[in-house]
């Protein structure tokens, strides 16, 4: 099987993945808000990633030397993640995935302060051209400028520092210790915000399978992602992964009875252009080095 089908399939299951998460945290978002959400996605991750460390002794390669890089990237991808879920509970889906598309173009402006890594014209295009995207995907009018819009906008930058920090721990760490700090910490968190007020909800028979699914979802969509990654160039695997916005926006239609709107498509599509032209910059000049 060639290295192209290969990270295909994985990252059909990392499109899968992503919008089971979307659809099981709207339907929870009635019983549960996103703090406690999030406390039972931990919980779950937990639990899978501890039985994987035991199962497969990578247990011994979970680090504890870098905790203050893990606790400020965990910090930042449960406020994304708790913006991410609010999100999905009150805008179209499809409007919620265009917007997260933008967080690439967040780590183009953010880098150059956190990796210390070069603004160059090429990125500095990819990132205008994102910032159109997202207006015109937010059309920002008295009518289009929401909660739920900022929200999803918001998470896409908290996306963008987590993928940063990740990026700087992966040269010192290895997957399963990533997870490891990635659950254990925001478990805690979780726990703390959701129990601020005295006052946690328990799923019950309805709400059980969906928040079990959301733990699961989460996970299994980076552990696909990072694989598609492993196997493929970023040329590659990007386009496969802007599936997800004509994907989730059938199943808002279908599920959810969502009108299809055709600008966050081309919005879409302008965020996808800025971000597919810096990656394919960046491998020619890789290449050529």
């Amino acid at each position: 099987m060639s290295p192209v089908l290969r990270a295909a399939l994985w990252m059909t299951g990392s499109i899968a993945s992503f919008s089971t998460m979307a659809v099981a945290g709207r339907e929870v978002s009635d019983s549960l808000d996103t703090f406690e959400i999030m406390m039972y996605r931990s919980v779950v991750g937990i639990v899978v990633v501890c039985a994987f460390a035991l199962a497969t002794g990578a247990w011994r390669s979970i680090k504890t030397d870098r905790l203050g890089t893990h606790l400020v990237r965990n910090v930042a991808h449960f406020t994304g993640q708790n913006l991410w879920f609010y999100a999905v509970t009150v805008i179209p889906l499809a409007q919620v995935f265009a917007l997260e598309f933008t967080s690439p173009i967040w780590v183009i402006v953010l880098s150059p302060l956190i990796l210390g890594e070069r603004l160059t014209r090429v990125r500095a295009l990819a990132a205008i051209m994102g910032f159109v995207g997202i207006l015109i995907v937010a059309r920002p009018d008295m009518a289009g400028i929401n909660a739920g819009v900022i929200t999803a906008a918001s998470s896409a930058i908290f996306f963008a520092l987590t993928i940063m920090l990740t990026k700087r721990l992966t040269r010192h760490e290895g997957i399963t210790s990533i997870l490891f700090w990635l659950t254990s910490m925001q478990l805690v968190m979780g726990i703390a915000m959701a129990g601020y007020d005295g006052d946690i909800a328990l799923p019950d028979l309805q709400t059980g399978p969906w928040v079990f699914l959301i733990g699961c979802a989460g996970l299994l969509a980076h552990y696909c992602l990072t694989n598609a990654l492993s196997i493929a160039p970023a040329t590659v695997v990007v386009p496969i992964d802007f599936i997800r916005l004509p994907t989730i926006a059938v199943i808002g239609m279908l599920v959810y009875g969502e009108v299809i709107d055709v600008w966050v498509f081309v919005g879409a599509a302008v965020i996808f252009a800025g971000n597919y032209v810096n990656i394919l910059v960046e491998s020619r000049q890789s290449k050529a080095m």
